[in-house]
């Protein structure tokens, strides 16, 4: 049965193995929260939160009511005061967790209360606590971050370097004649669609349709969207196809990449293989697949204009986590202009 499931059914599965973990850790009434927002949310969300809300009960039960978090009931919950949570906050700074140790920045004790509040707000909408103090509590201060994206001419060192890796050892050479098609298409499509890693994983034999040059992708969610893409990007595709055809592959494997073990490839080794590349073409700045994603967001923008259509395209929900792909572009834009005001006519 599990080998009949699609690549999405499959990840859908282990996301729900993985909660069920925490969730037996956790007091009964936690359960009916994840059941109560399940129609909702992915799998990988309840997972997430499944992992923060055993953060949370692991130190109710180590430093506010000194019994086992399956114990600790909603009377306990009742309790709660906003300098309990403001404590807790504090304590994600750094903390030990089933024998080993953790800290969170601004961002992290953000998804972690963000996820509070979830649950909170659940059991207060159900009546099952008397108030919701954790709504009393304000997020973190988020610091902007740095948008790291490749430039042109950093672009062009990258791709010379997936096709001429004269700077890899000679065991890293060998392995690169056997997967040079494979890799090229896969970075390639990040940098001439922009979708995400898991986006790409996914990919399918069947999602390509090169007399349009468009493909079907699912979006986080589970919404599919039609893509299109370049006859530069085709070009890659195409070639890797070839190679992809030479493959000894089960007749039930329909992943477009495809891994040396002959299988789907997975999440890690498309890290792994961006990460290679890039430490030789940029070696300054940690490359990963969300920035080469990046990087095709910044440039769609810059020749577009338009920031409804590269969210749309990139498949964001909400244009403002799209304008983060062009906060270098207003720093572009105050150094173009840095000359334009003339102090002294006479010089």
């Amino acid at each position: 049965m599990k080998n009949n499931l699609t690549f999405y059914q499959k990840r859908d599965l282990q996301n729900r193995l993985k909660m069920a973990k925490y969730t037996e850790r956790l007091p009964d009434y936690c359960l009916d929260f994840f059941i109560g927002i399940e129609n909702n949310t992915s799998s990988l969300t309840r997972y997430n939160y499944s992992m923060d809300l055993y953060i949370f009960f692991n130190y109710l039960s180590l430093y506010k009511f000194h019994k086992k978090e399956t114990e600790i009931t909603l009377d306990d919950l009742n309790l709660l005061q906003a300098r309990n949570i403001e404590q807790y906050l504090s304590y994600l700074s750094f903390y030990e967790l089933d024998g080993k140790s953790y800290k969170n920045d601004e961002r992290g004790k953000a998804r972690k209360l963000a996820s509070l509040r979830s649950f909170f707000k659940y059991l207060f909408n159900h009546d099952l606590i008397t108030s919701n103090v954790v709504s009393k509590i304000e997020t973190p201060k988020l610091h902007n971050k740095e948008i790291i994206r490749l430039e042109k001419n950093e672009v062009a060192k990258l791709m010379n370097v997936i096709e001429n890796p004269s700077e890899f050892s000679q065991r890293q050479f060998k392995y690169n004649k056997n997967t040079f098609e494979r890799d090229n298409a896969i970075v390639t499509l990040f940098l001439g669609t922009g979708i995400r890693i898991s986006e790409l994983v996914g990919l399918n034999l069947e999602n390509f349709d090169f007399t349009q040059n468009a493909f079907l992708v699912t979006r986080k969610g589970g919404n599919q969207t039609t893509l299109y893409f370049s006859n530069e990007v085709a070009c890659a595709l195409k070639t890797w196809l070839e190679k992809r055809a030479t493959l000894q592959l089960s007749q039930d494997e329909h992943a477009m990449f495809i891994s040396l073990q002959n299988k789907r490839i997975s999440i890690r080794a498309v890290e792994n293989l961006v990460k290679k590349y890039a430490s030789i073409a940029s070696p300054l700045k940690k490359i990963s697949p969300h920035k080469l994603r990046s990087t095709f967001g910044t440039n769609l923008y810059k020749e577009t204009k338009d920031i409804y259509i590269v969210a749309d395209i990139l498949g964001h929900k909400d244009v403002n986590t799209t304008k983060k792909h062009y906060a270098a572009i207003s720093e572009d834009l105050r150094k173009s202009v840095a000359d334009k005001v003339v102090i002294n006519q006479n010089n």
